[in-house]
């Protein structure tokens, strides 16, 4: 059955229904923009407290010291992956969803109280490590959590739509902790930035996780995991026992493998034009750090806009095309693109090349959690998307700008480049070779509605 006729057999959803995907929508991707604020909160303003907390005179070294605890907070999201995807898949999406911002509310705290170098030595940044474990956890299943609830709280026909929100509310978080110091460096003098100022959007995450929390205990639970949940125990015991366990991932390591190596191009050039990006344009290109931070805030602010427009596309003709455009433009135009924003003389022309660079990036990022959801069947879903997720972003994503700012240092920053390129090229790869999941069936009401078959079967309910 063609993809157009499977849409036409799909019975419309009710009002009521409609409403409940839309309230599921705004919660969790609400929840979601405040975990990843927390989370990128701390490479924004490391400029400001990197000396805080480490002595010397050299700069890069200092970021190369802050840039290293944000990459070890990386090593903790296979660990939250595991044991959160699996409470996701053993206790519902929502419980999970509900523990991971409580976690990073209490991170978020450790940071904005942590004691300077001059005040404690380095028990200070001892504080900003835990935090960072911390959060880490805390990410490490908020990711897979959010994905698979935005991805099963769709309808069938908008799943690429919907999930294309996670990447909406995790760029708006980072761009609320950009649009906070923007604000502070019109209000507050470098020194006070310094001195305290850069504490300050530690204190609101936390509070703003606080009510995401009360949010988050009000979310309806998705469909396919409470069909799951009733279907289990006329299945037995033994099916309900094995849900989300790594016994069960074992069973679907050619999955599990396959998200590792869609999620390593993807994954690396995301940091590298996020977080890593004002970073670049003030140690390489020469800007301003206002100006950088005006040209990071602009061109995020598109970003986030464009993706639902991506995911509305991978709806329609399916989720590989994207993937493969994103991976193809990164392979060859990361070179080109790095270098001539190394070169960038202003606002404009850095805006310019950072919008071509997010817009190649979209690619991936707006359907990634949708074809990850989409691999797996529901017992275990939340952890075959967590674990893998989770273990690609540590060895890759959290060590992106920590390798940038090494190359940096060693007098060779175009080699960061390739490196990136090579990462996109194996995703590439696979990219090249894998199924498109778009017509997967996540719920047992799905599977009746359609029978999947060839690429759907991949994420078919079982």
């Amino acid at each position: 059955m063609s993809p157009s006729a499977v849409a036409a057999v799909r019975p419309q959803p009710p009002g009521g229904e409609r409403a409940r995907r839309r309230l599921a929508l705004v919660g969790g991707s609400l929840g979601n923009l405040v975990e990843w604020y927390d989370w990128f909160v701390y490479a924004s303003f490391a400029v400001y407290f990197a000396d805080d907390f480490f002595p010397g005179s050299d700069s890069t070294a200092k970021l190369m010291n802050t840039a290293g605890i944000f990459a070890v907070g990386f090593l903790m999201r296979p660990v939250g992956g595991w044991l959160l995807g699996r409470a996701a898949d053993r206790r519902g999406r929502k419980s999970a969803l509900t523990l991971t911002v409580t976690m990073m509310s209490a991170a978020a705290v450790l940071i904005a109280v942590a004691p300077t170098y001059a005040r404690a030595g380095y028990l200070g940044a001892g504080v900003l490590l835990l935090a960072r474990l911390l959060q880490g956890m805390s990410i490490g299943g908020e990711y897979a959590a959010s994905a698979t609830y935005l991805t099963e709280a769709s309808a069938p026909n908008r799943r690429g739509l919907g999930s294309s929100f996670q990447y909406v509310s995790m760029t708006c978080g980072q761009l609320l902790g950009l649009g906070i110091l923007i604000v502070m460096q019109h209000t507050l003098s470098s020194a006070q930035l310094h001195s305290w100022g850069w504490r300050v959007p530690f204190l609101l995450g936390a509070v703003l996780a606080g009510v995401v929390l009360w949010l988050r205990r009000r979310l309806p639970e998705t469909e396919a995991f409470t069909a799951e949940t009733g279907t289990a125990d006329a299945g037995g015991r033994e099916q309900d026992g094995a849900r989300g366990t790594l016994r069960s991932l074992w069973e679907h390591r050619r999955q599990a493998l396959l998200v590792m190596a869609l999620t390593l191009g993807g994954t690396v050039a995301y940091y590298t034009y996020t977080t890593y990006l004002t970073k670049y344009l003030i140690g390489s290109a020469g800007l301003a750090k206002n100006t950088a931070t005006l040209v990071s805030f602009t061109a995020l602010a598109v970003f986030a806009a464009i993706q639902p427009l991506a995911g509305l596309l991978s709806d329609r003709i399916g989720r590989r095309p994207l993937l493969i455009t994103f991976a193809l433009g990164c392979t060859v135009g990361t070179y080109p693109l790095m270098t001539a924003l190394g070169s960038a003389s202003g606002y404009w022309s850095a805006l310019g090349l950072s919008l071509v660079a997010l817009v190649i990036v979209t690619g991936y990022t707006s359907i990634n959690a949708a074809v990850k959801a989409e691999l797996f069947p529901t017992r275990i879903r939340a952890l075959g998307v967590a674990l893998p997720y989770a273990l690609a972003n540590a060895l890759f994503g959290g060590t992106a700008e920590y390798i940038a700012l090494w190359f940096k240092n060693s007098g060779h920053e175009s080699g960061f480049f390739w490196y990136v390129s090579g990462c996109a090229l194996v995703s590439l790869v696979v990219y090249v070779l894998m199924p498109d999941t778009r017509n997967a069936a996540l719920s047992p009401e799905e599977a009746r509605t359609e029978a999947p078959t060839g690429a759907a079967a991949a994420g078919a309910v079982r």
